[in-house]
């Protein structure tokens, strides 16, 4: 006779309903901190190893398709989970409750930050904070470069792509279609350079029966249909067209919510590799194109973003509250409401592509649970995003160094907590929320003592 614990990892749990998935989604938004990896790590422990919704096969096949889509893939992922367990409105309850907490906070500390900004506890804290960005960017660049630049080909393309954006100014989305032409056909001429394996997964482990399981049969409502994927496609479009076609009426072609909404749909389809990626992009055209804000305040934006739960995209609602406040969207007697509403605005262009990848393109990768490779063209395209993320790092570094300009003085402090800061992530392996804790602590007592 099997004892407790050989029982409890040989049945299979028990059925999951709707709401029970609700509640775990709901916890999951608010808990969902460190990035894509913390995140997917969260929910490999919460959903294969504890919970048994998935087994890791399937997780796995799953992320690796979220892997290659444009778009923050751990809310994907969710949402592909969901809609797997729950049908299409489990998808949308996943990746909706991943994202809605983190509105909510990120909303109401871009409120605090533009209407309190100077007070000098908030400064404080933002002094600390902004060269701990400056390191996290660093970091990620590492992270993502000793992950992608396997050979000297790689490393040539990720060089290339931060002389294209530092030195020659180039756009972030020329950046990747040029990448994108050189993995294609170097994928023909010499697939051995741009087959870099690795990936998600090469190390599996048994944790019991899932309710999904390994061999359990695709349920109906997720095996491709032709008619589906039209419905699927139809309502996507609908919905970006109506909402789109609502802005113009309302704000004009050139009104800061209709320009918003076009700018952050081309965000959302160009974030290969990660938010990271994409925040060149958003700082071109929010800071430099629109100046819906200005470069210290972007900094400010992603140090925010670091600290909420939620994929660190989120970055872009506080993108759109400031930008609408101080474009004064509604008049200048109703600036929390135009940062709301902008908020909000941008949130759903940024996601909207990624639910629809999700619920048009799922039925197609449960046709088969072999492993999805990547691509050429998107193994150089994760070169290039290196070179780029190494760009955005040298330009927060520029802003927290030399606060007023090259002609200014340079900030010795922010210097020192930087370097601390960048020791304390590669050599302690330091998490971010701790990182960013002690050095808006340490920013607080600099500017006590000042």
């Amino acid at each position: 006779m099997p004892d407790a614990h050989n029982t409890a990892t040989t049945t299979r749990p028990a059925p999951v309903t709707f709401w029970e998935a609700f509640r775990f989604w709901l916890k999951l938004g608010f808990i969902s901190f460190g990035g894509p990896a913390g995140q997917i790590a969260i929910m490999h422990t919460e959903l294969v190893e504890r919970r048994r919704w998935i087994s890791e096969k399937r997780f796995l096949h799953a992320l690796n398709y979220c892997m290659v889509l444009p778009g923050p893939e751990a809310q994907q992922l969710a949402t592909y989970i969901g809609w797997l367990m729950h049908r299409t409105w489990g998808g949308i309850v996943a990746g909706a409750l991943f994202v809605l907490p983190s509105l909510f906070i990120l909303g109401v500390l871009s409120w605090v930050y533009v209407a309190f900004g100077q007070v000098p506890v908030v400064a404080g804290i933002f002094y600390g904070i902004k060269p701990a960005v400056t390191a996290l960017v660093v970091h990620a660049a590492h992270r993502i470069g000793t992950r992608a630049l396997k050979n000297g080909w790689l490393w040539g393309i990720a060089v290339a792509s931060f002389v294209a954006i530092f030195a020659l100014e180039a756009p972030f989305p020329l950046i990747v279609l040029i990448a994108a032409f050189i993995g294609h056909v170097g994928g023909r001429m010499a697939p051995q350079i741009f087959v870099v394996g690795g990936g998600h997964g090469t190390i599996q482990q048994a944790y019991g029966p899932a309710l999904i399981d390994d061999d359990t049969p695709t349920p109906g409502h997720a095996r491709f249909a032709k008619s589906h994927l039209v419905k699927v496609l139809i309502i996507g479009l609908g919905l970006w067209a109506g909402a789109m076609a609502w802005l113009l009426l309302t704000h004009g072609m050139n009104g800061t919510l209709t320009q918003m909404g076009w700018f952050f749909t081309k965000a959302a389809l160009l974030t290969f590799g990660g938010a990271y990626a994409v925040l060149p992009y958003v700082y071109q055209g929010a800071v430099e194109h629109y100046h819906w804000l200005t470069g210290p305040q972007m900094i400010d934006g992603l140090a925010l973003g670091e600290t909420t739960p939620g994929p660190l995209i989120m970055v872009v609602a506080f993108v759109g509250f400031v930008g609408a406040w101080t474009q004064q969207v509604f008049g200048p007697d109703a600036l929390m409401l135009a940062g709301a509403v902008a908020a909000t605005v941008v949130t759903f262009f940024t996601f909207l592509p990624s639910f629809i990848f999700i619920l048009a393109g799922g039925p197609l990768i449960e046709s088969t649970h072999g492993q999805l490779k990547f691509t050429a063209p998107l193994t150089a395209i994760t070169a290039a995003v290196v070179g780029v993320i190494l760009n955005l790092a040298m330009f927060f570094a520029y802003h927290v160094l030399w606060p007023l300009g090259l002609s200014g003085r340079f900030d010795g402090v922010s210097a020192l907590i930087a370097l601390g800061a960048a020791a304390a992530l590669f050599r302690f392996k330091l998490g971010v929320m701790t990182l960013l804790g002690l050095c808006a602590v340490l920013g607080l007592a600099i500017t006590w003592l000042r």
